[in-house]
């Protein structure tokens, strides 16, 4: 009895995550703009699906690739936005414990699923452009399946093999989270067990997910610039570059960010910051790539014109 007595003292059913809890004189706003950013998110990425299915001109492999990113990216945003959102509206900051794990091992898989799927769409722009000859033979939908199972696969096995050790951490007292949702890092910090070895193994793992795919995307931009560099038509060139480097911008934000959090050292001088550069890789990249990848780009602003154009005649016989 005084054995269950001691376990019902020290250990918590839920955590607390403070989230943006320094500014609460702003919860209200950062409601409005969360939901805002949430909504644009969910209604970019959605679109960017619908219009690769329906339409059969996007049938192609780099379309298929961005229709997955769009799926990832809408899972693992809704992941975090609308468990914040309830906390801005209600000031309810509570999670229990077997929820905050949940999550964490959701956001984790989705977000390196992402780093591999990346990976997998900077080395199809690359035999696009570098070697279009051979493209259609090289990237064929077997590769594109094989590449995309190998993607989720990889990213299943890493964060399986976190959560059996972070099943093992004890919590105590109230487990107070200082971040916007349930990250490793954050929940190591609070356990009661010794979480050092943990740590090396999330950042031996991170380094897995972010360092090799963040290497290869850089090396086929390379080469992807070099063959641009080669195009005669000055037009043609600018416009290359253009679409290249606002690719490159938003992966480096992507993978810069992601390297910062969870292979950078843990201090206190640097949390805050770590929180900040979350926001990059959670919230803002999701609601950047259905512009920066898809609707620049002329096929998928022809698929949504033809999509308006039918719904506008549909409206019109009814």
């Amino acid at each position: 009895m005084e054995k269950m007595e001691r376990r019902n003292e020290t250990t918590t059913p839920e955590f607390i995550l403070l989230g943006f809890g320094d500014l609460q004189e702003l919860q209200f706003l950062l409601f409005v703009v969360f939901l805002i950013i949430y909504i644009a998110t969910m209604a970019g990425n959605i679109l960017i699906v619908i219009l690769v299915v329906t339409d059969p001109h996007l049938h192609t492999p780099m379309y298929f690739f961005l229709a997955n990113l769009s799926c990832l990216e809408s899972c693992y945003c809704s992941t975090i936005i609308p468990r914040m959102l309830v906390s801005f509206l209600t000031g309810n900051n509570h999670v229990s414990v077997n929820g905050c794990i949940v999550q964490l091992w959701v956001f984790g898989f989705l977000i390196a699923s992402e780093c591999y799927l990346l990976t997998a769409m900077s080395y199809d722009r690359y035999l696009a452009i570098c070697k279009p000859l051979h493209y259609s033979v090289l990237m064929n939908f077997k590769v594109c399946l094989q590449l995309i199972s190998g993607s989720f696969f990889g990213s299943f096995v890493i964060n399986l093999i976190l959560l059996l050790f972070v099943l093992q951490l004890h919590f105590c007292g109230h487990s107070v989270i200082d971040h916007f949702f349930c990250d490793f890092i954050p929940i190591a910090n609070v356990a009661c067990s010794d979480a050092h070895q943990i740590k090396l193994l999330s950042v031996l793992l991170t380094s897995i997910c972010t360092l090799p795919p963040f290497s290869i995307t850089i090396t086929s931009y390379g080469c992807i610039i070099i063959a641009i560099l080669g195009i005669p038509s000055t037009t043609g060139r600018q416009k290359a570059f253009s679409t290249c480097s606002s690719h490159l911008i938003v992966v480096t934000i992507f993978y810069g960010t992601l390297i910062i959090v969870y292979i950078l050292p843990d201090s206190n001088g640097l949390r805050e910051l770590k929180k900040l550069f979350s926001v990059f890789y959670t919230i803002l990249t999701p609601l950047i790539n259905p512009l920066i990848y898809s609707l620049r780009n002329n096929e998928v602003k022809v698929a949504l014109r033809k999509a308006a154009s039918k719904c506008a005649a549909c409206k019109h016989v009814d």
